[in-house]
């Protein structure tokens, strides 16, 4: 039986819970305070994760948001307020480093379907849509195991992993325009979270 991939897409999608986090939080400020030790345990069990260790001293000690997206409870549960694009039911999947899929994405590409492949407009259509979705699937995929922590505009943002080998590293999601996922790194070494906080993403990345 062929895969419904537009059925998985649409599934894995509902994860991003848009809109969910939208209601600005109580007390709506540039810095709000730091959590307890309580609130970050409660959420830590409710997303089914454990923060990296900067960032959960960062929570505990000096704000629950700042330069980073507000992570509040909500009528909904826990979660980064503003952020639809982080998926809360692939976070306990491990993130995968971009060299682990770029043979399937290459084989994603060269398997695009194309009218002149095709004598009937429909079954085009119909395949191409199935593609489509598959390549849906695949983009959501790529940031599994990682928090949205930061928007950088015009589409970048800044992405903190949760889960994984690579749990604590930062990454600097591009594929606005190059299409890639990159490491940050300062003077060549995984930068760390409190690093990160003092430099600007753009500065950090490998291009």
């Amino acid at each position: 039986m062929a895969t419904d991939w537009t059925e998985i897409d649409q599934r894995i999608a509902r994860g991003r819970r848009s809109g969910e986090c939208g209601r600005p939080p109580a007390g709506r400020i540039a810095s709000p305070p730091p959590l307890s030790e309580a609130e970050i345990c409660e959420a830590e069990a409710e997303l089914g994760i454990r923060f990296p260790g900067q960032y959960r001293a960062y929570l505990l000690r000096r704000s629950a948001g700042g330069t980073v997206n507000r992570l509040y409870r909500s009528a909904v549960g826990w979660g980064w307020y503003g952020d639809s694009s982080t998926n809360y039911d692939l976070l306990t999947t491990d993130f995968a480093p971009p060299d682990s899929y770029r043979a399937y994405k290459d084989d994603l590409d060269a398997r695009e379907p194309r009218t002149q492949d095709f004598a009937d407009h429909d079954a085009y259509r119909a395949a191409w849509g199935q593609w489509d979705a598959e390549y849906g699937v695949f983009q959501e995929r790529m940031t599994s195991g990682a928090v949205f922590i930061q928007d950088n505009g015009c589409g970048f943002s800044t992405l903190l992993v949760v889960s994984g080998p690579l749990r604590g590293s930062l990454w600097f999601d591009g594929r606005a325009t190059c299409d890639q996922i990159l490491p940050l790194n300062l003077s060549g070494q995984p930068v760390s979270f409190i690093d990160w906080l003092a430099h600007r993403s753009m500065d950090l990345v490998g291009w």
